[in-house]
């Protein structure tokens, strides 16, 4: 592929996610991505790249699995010129698709803990298996697995980079990615607000729950314990239209 076409003669990229006006040049580049979260571009995902890009951190051309075509995205969102892939980051090659061997496999979770799309189900000490169409092949679940029980198969025989994975599979895979981070910023709030109930109810009758006698002992578990509190009121995020 070559590397000096114009930017004007680029078509824009078919099945791209309608973008509005009030869209930021992040949102656009965003849209540009594969959504594949594979964190190669040394950002923890799709979104954080994109607004790392807008901001001229970082370059158009830390996508391997964009590849050349995804290059040329970003090159036209950006206004930027066409430039070789950088291959530290990765090479442009066919959709992977994570499979686990079932035999070797011990029911550990980490695989599933790694996965950014949730496409692997299972449980502890449970056989784990992977939901083929909602793979990205992101390879994150491979470094993860303790016993190398997961393999990286190529399903799209030449087809590589954007030939390789459409636009609806994309936005599949960014509504699944952000899907999870929601669960799982829910599911820490639940546990925090918890735990904080647990040591509220703790700090309401501090003598009765410690064998400790002692009123100096007494009084600095009670500093330990308001200060933890104080700490978790502090990091909850302020509600939108007050305090």
């Amino acid at each position: 592929m070559s590397f000096t076409a114009p930017l004007e003669s680029l078509s824009p990229p078919p099945g791209q996610p309608g973008l509005q006006p009030q869209d930021t040049l992040a949102d656009r580049i965003d849209a540009a991505l594969p959504q594949t979260q594979c964190t190669r571009c040394g950002y923890p995902d799709c979104r954080a790249y994109a607004q790392a890009v807008a901001a001229g951190e970082a370059g158009i051309n830390r996508c391997p699995p964009g590849g050349d075509e995804g290059i040329i995205r970003l090159a036209r969102i950006t206004g930027q010129p066409v430039i070789a892939l950088d291959t530290r980051r990765g090479f442009e090659g066919p959709r992977l698709l994570a499979v686990i061997d079932e035999a070797w496999c011990i029911g550990c979770t980490l695989c599933i803990k790694a996965c950014p799309v949730d496409c692997i189900i299972g449980a502890p000490k449970r056989m784990h298996t992977v939901i083929d169409a909602d793979c990205t092949g992101c390879e994150l679940c491979v470094p993860a697995c303790p016993v190398d029980c997961i393999a990286l198969i190529p399903v799209t025989g030449r087809h590589t980079g954007w030939a390789a994975w459409s636009a609806v599979q994309a936005e599949q895979a960014r509504v699944q990615y952000q899907q999870r981070q929601q669960r799982s910023q829910r599911l820490k709030s639940d546990n925090d607000a918890r735990l904080a109930a647990k040591a509220e109810a703790k700090l309401a009758d501090l003598p009765s729950h410690t064998r400790h006698t002692d009123p100096e002992v007494i009084d600095k578990k009670r500093a330990v314990i308001e200060a933890a509190l104080a700490r978790s009121r502090a990091a909850k995020p302020t509600p939108k239209g007050g305090a």
